[in-house]
């Protein structure tokens, strides 16, 4: 399972100034968690043998597929809920300790909606994928003395530990609970395999549909080779898609069963931009699931144990494949308009999946927030760590504005790149192209 975005980072976010003076402003408001988000996609079942973990996503060969307009909207509460949680997690940690708040804002970019409550401005902002807790430590408007004890700056070490990595502590619970309820309410799927790749969906006008292949056919074999039930999920659907890329208008026979009788269909995949070949379907491993409930409250905290570490297990395992083999793995990395493709996805195809797709964000960001890079949790965790390990002396503060500036910036590059590809990539735009 590999998810790996990062979202809601602490970050210091430079105040808009007219005239600068230097290459840093001369103050700074602290922020914490201004929204970005990266990953690359898969999901998680059970097997029905041993429930061990196995990867399955659905594969859209022409690219991302938005969907319907309420699956969007599903897959968008999912993100903005996530990024709630943390930021709340962050703004109780500081509200519980006394520690002087000044911003909680939904989204970034320009202000829709706002009110003010005990000195907090909460803010609806334009572009719903991020958000941030503000805190007026360096603002130069507020009427708070820069000595005061309750702003962040000043407080002890573990105090701000503590609010830095509520964010973080809030996602995995929340992803704890999100399990609890799937469990609880729908069940854990159960998943018992099938030979061959299913065709869910076939797109009009697309190569499939003009030589003949219709949704709820089954693949068996594809240019002779059987797709049998050991290859689990993803690895008989690439064995399919693979053929296809390289088969840009040249015949691929695939040995399909339809309505329980089979027979074979010769496909011309046409030539996409990109130079590979396309038909213009979704596959998935040929699967049937069930629902498991637990029968007592033992079974009930077992279930969700298990889960939770083999869902935590994927996300970690991901990052480290991530990091091992980024010249490989670097292309899957994807951005919010992804995320929401295949949450939308996961919508359309079953419902139930948003729990997991949930808990999978969830996990992710914790991971990701953790690491110790500039405009991350984790950096903001290194630099406070780093001041204990100094006997409490701070990093010079021009030093520590160009650490978090370059972070951010660079986030910000990395987040424009993966949403320019990831929309280049979406089924509509491909086709307009």
């Amino acid at each position: 399972m590999l998810l790996n975005f990062s979202s809601s980072p602490i970050s210091h976010r430079l105040p808009p100034f007219n005239k600068p003076t230097s290459n840093f402003p001369p103050k700074l408001k602290t922020h914490l968690s201004k929204s970005h988000l990266y990953f690359t996609k898969n999901r998680a079942f059970f097997t029905n043998n041993d429930r061990t973990r196995l990867n399955h996503r659905t594969q859209a060969l022409s690219g991302f597929d938005f969907g319907s307009f309420e699956s969007v909207l599903e897959a968008s509460a999912v993100l903005t809920a996530i990024i709630v949680v943390h930021e709340t997690g962050h703004f109780l940690a500081a509200y519980l300790q006394g520690i002087h708040i000044s911003k909680f804002a939904i989204g970034f970019g320009p202000i829709l909606a706002k009110f003010n409550s005990n000195n907090v401005e909460y803010s609806l902002r334009a572009f719903p994928l991020g958000g941030f807790v503000g805190f007026p430590d360096n603002d130069p408007d507020s009427e708070i003395p820069l000595d005061d004890k309750n702003l962040l700056k000043n407080r002890p070490v573990l105090d701000r530990v503590i609010v830095v990595s509520a964010g973080i502590v809030a996602n995995v619970i929340f992803a704890y609970a999100i399990i609890f309820a799937q469990v609880v309410s729908v069940g854990l799927p159960v998943q018992e395999s099938f030979p061959g790749v299913l065709v869910p969906d076939v797109k009009s006008y697309s190569a499939a549909s003009r030589d003949g292949l219709l949704p709820g056919d089954v693949i068996l074999a594809v240019d002779g080779v059987a797709l049998t039930e050991s290859e689990f999920g993803s690895d008989s659907v690439s064995k399919v898609v693979d053929v296809v890329k390289r088969s840009a208008n040249r015949n691929v026979l695939l040995k399909v069963n339809r309505k329980n009788e089979d027979f074979d269909i010769r496909i011309t995949p046409d030539k996409s931009v990109d130079g590979t070949g396309k038909i213009g379907v979704q596959l998935s491993p040929n699967v049937r699931f069930s629902k498991v409930k637990p029968k007592s409250v033992t079974e009930t905290f077992s279930f969700v144990g298990r889960e939770f570490f083999g869902l935590s297990y994927n996300v970690l395992d991901s990052l480290k494949q991530t990091f091992l083999n980024f010249s490989q793995t670097a292309s899957k990395v994807a951005g919010p308009v992804a995320i929401i493709a295949v949450g939308a996805e996961v919508a359309r195809s079953n419902t139930d999946g948003l729990y997991q797709f949930a808990a999978l964000l969830n996990l992710n960001l914790a991971v990701i927030n953790l690491l110790p890079l500039p405009a991350l949790d984790g950096g903001t965790l290194a630099l406070i760590l780093l001041e204990a390990v100094r006997g409490g002396r701070k990093l010079p503060l021009e030093v520590e504005q160009g650490i978090m500036s370059s972070g951010i910036m660079l986030v910000l590059f990395l987040g424009l790149f993966l949403i320019v590809k990831d929309t280049l990539n979406l089924d509509f735009i491909k086709e307009m192209l």
